[in-house]
């Protein structure tokens, strides 16, 4: 309704296409420009209370932005900056707000927790405009901006009342770049979120299509008006709730890996279908189908990245799958764009569908699977290193060796097993890993990873979980000797 609203009031502001189409820049900017340091901020202050504040901010900006329409004090770059300020708001809301979810529901229940969060975020994306036109035509923009503003007053009652299960509190304070340094780092060394980005990525940037040029569709090929645009909008709508009603069911049967495959080769046959058909009925209920295959595969991949995040990474990891998923939404939209109006709009739809069902075929061995298995609970097993060497909280690098003897003819199985700890070192703070074996002494190897300073090595066994302890037992298995590994922390000797 906000976003109806905004944009109908500008085009009686000014006559501008160009700050027409700006509302939607001031909308989508803030996501590019802090969605990282968004997420970042959401793992290292308490969620709850970054929530409250980000929804009180978008409370008074549309609270603002509703007293001045309705009062006749906006102008296009007051209606411009009100809209970037909410935008600002739900950028640093979104990070925290996906990363909390864990927290509301037992991890059983996670991914019908998240198929119903997407089936009320499509169902509002196929009412919202309708009403939102309904308020703006009755009552003007300003009530629009109003009813937006008295929809945050709930949130905030109900985080008020949320009361959060308190949290481990880390030893040291990370500052906000270190944390988007150690997302990214994180998300370059955890497979399943590899799986997660490539699949949203590639879908999401061929399914934009189908979004973008669905309102020329209705106009020029069926010959409707905007009620029939909001007719097909209400069918993928409609079809997002069958598929969030159905989805557990599925889950029973197939593996997320098969049914984002499956339902991303259905989204494009839904384009292709759509480049063919001439009947206003026949479109409708293809997008049913097509509202069924967008929910599940946004479900099933916000579900698996969702179930394979800790929580110190779970804000700053989902920000850049937020990130991803927003900005293929936009390059696609400008590319099919482009193409439709150069080609046409079957054409388009065509070349969309062939693309979604190559994507498909491409992405197919990408594994979900196994963040159904992973235990993210913080396995605070690895006891505080000793340090009787002054040294301030930030000095570093600090150098940690491990030593292990292991008998020689099971020396590759060793090395094999030790990429997983690799993973983990890397993915939990390290900036370089080896391991090496005494050329002098065979079977005897060592295990040397580098870590920016101490506090950041703190945070390292802060950040070990149930299953990387599983795999770091498995390696320590290969060890002879009565005694566990000799580790050594060796930090740097010049301040």
């Amino acid at each position: 309704m906000q976003n109806v609203g905004a944009a109908w009031h500008m085009a009686t502001l000014a006559s501008s296409a160009l700050l027409v189409a700006l509302v939607q820049t001031a909308t989508n900017l803030p996501v590019f420009l802090l969605g990282v340091p968004a997420g970042a901020i959401g793992d290292i202050v308490d969620r709850r209370k970054l929530l409250l504040v980000t929804q009180a901010w978008m409370l008074a900006a549309a609270a603002a932005l509703g007293i001045l329409t309705i009062t006749g004090a906006t102008g296009p770059w007051t209606l411009l900056w009100l809209t970037f300020a909410l935008g600002l708001g739900a950028t640093m809301n979104g990070p925290a707000w996906q990363a909390i979810m864990p927290e509301l529901v037992p991890k059983s229940e996670l991914p019908a927790a998240i198929a119903l969060n997407s089936m009320g975020f499509n169902l509002a994306r196929a009412i919202g405009p309708a009403l939102g036109g309904l308020v703006v035509a009755a009552v003007g923009a300003g009530a629009a901006f109003l009813l937006n503003a008295l929809s945050f007053v709930g949130v905030l009652i109900v985080l008020h009342q949320w009361k959060r299960a308190p949290e481990h509190a880390s030893q040291s304070t990370e500052r906000v770049m270190d944390a988007i340094w150690a997302g990214m780092r994180y998300v370059r060394f955890a497979p399943t979120m590899h799986a997660v980005l490539l699949r949203s990525g590639s879908f999401v940037i061929s399914a934009s299509a189908l979004w973008s040029i669905l309102p020329l569709v209705a106009k020029v090929e069926l010959h409707r008006e905007s009620s029939g645009f909001g007719l097909l909008l209400g069918c993928l709508g409609t079809g997002s709730i069958l598929g969030a009603l159905t989805i557990g069911r599925v889950r029973q049967l197939f593996s997320p890996e098969v049914i984002v495959t499956a339902a991303t080769t259905l989204f494009g046959l839904v384009n292709i279908a759509l480049a063919y058909l001439e009947s206003f009925t026949a479109v409708a209920f293809v997008l049913l189908a097509g509202g069924v295959a967008w929910m599940a595969v946004n479900a099933n991949l916000n579900t698996a990245a969702q179930t394979s995040l800790p929580a110190w990474v779970r804000a700053r990891a989902l920000a850049l799958y937020l990130l991803v998923f927003q900005g293929a939404m936009a390059v696609g939209s400008v590319i099919w764009g482009e193409v439709a109006s150069r080609f046409g709009l079957r054409i388009t739809l065509l070349s969309a569908g062939i693309a979604l069902c190559a994507a498909a075929a491409a992405t197919a061995r990408l594994r979900l699977t196994g963040s159904r298995e992973l235990d993210t609970t913080p396995s605070m097993h690895l006891p505080e290193p000793t340090l009787l060497v002054e040294r301030h909280p930030d000095h570093g690098p600090v150098l940690v060796t491990v030593e292990y003897s292991i008998d020689p003819k099971r020396g590759a199985q060793f090395a094999e097993t030790m990429e997983a700890v690799r993973r983990i070192r890397r993915r939990d703070g390290a900036i370089r890993w080896g391991l090496f074996e005494d050329a002098a002494n065979p079977g005897r190897y060592i295990e040397t990873f580098v870590v920016e300073s101490w506090a950041e090595h703190l945070r390292q066994h802060e950040r070990m979980t149930v299953s990387d302890r599983e795999i770091e037992t498995n390696a320590w298995a290969f060890h002879l000797a009565g005694d566990p590994p000799k580790v050594t922390h060796w930090i740097a000797a010049r301040e």
